[in-house]
């Protein structure tokens, strides 16, 4: 079965990370979610993994703060992408975990996503929309997900003009 496969760095991470989820569970897009550290658990890491792809997870998404290693683990491990969410909560309010996220080296790709609750968001609709190359159902479900939002949009535009005429 495809899946996407959600490692977050810590228990913590997890009330960032539901917002992913929950994308996830609207498009209906399998999914799985662990806790696992690239510093605390490194060979646990790497064995999910390798795990994970022979049961056919298709897309990883990494969250994790402070020097946010995760995601770099986790590409150094597959081929298949990897999504980052770096979270803030440090010193450094997350971009310490942006920087440590997005400066990979040449050849191990993270695509890196916005601090926080908004990348764990757009984490899960880019996962979905990878595995829509190859599924006809979610890619219809995301034409119609933007279709509705466009929508929701110009109501909100037409009740606001209606107020400023008022």
């Amino acid at each position: 079965m495809k899946f996407v496969s959600i490692i977050m760095g810590s228990k913590s991470d997890y009330e960032v990370v539901y917002e992913a989820a929950k994308i996830l569970n609207e498009f209906g897009a399998a999914y799985e979610m662990i806790v696992s550290s690239a510093h605390r658990s490194p060979a646990r890491t790497a064995k999910y993994v390798a795990d994970a792809e022979k049961k056919g997870a298709q897309v990883f998404i990494c969250a994790a703060g402070m020097a946010a290693h995760l995601a770099g683990a986790v590409a150094a491990n597959t081929t298949k992408p990897v999504l980052g969410i770096p979270l803030g909560g440090s010193a450094l309010s997350g971009v310490d975990a942006l920087y440590s996220t997005v400066q990979m080296p040449a050849g191990i790709p993270v695509a890196t996503l916005a601090i926080g609750k908004a990348g764990a968001k757009n984490a899960a609709y880019l996962a979905v929309q990878i595995l829509a190359l190859n599924d006809e159902v979610l890619s219809s479900k995301l034409k119609a997900d933007r279709a509705a939002k466009a929508e929701a949009l110009k109501k909100d535009s037409e009740q606001i003009e209606v107020l400023l005429e008022d």
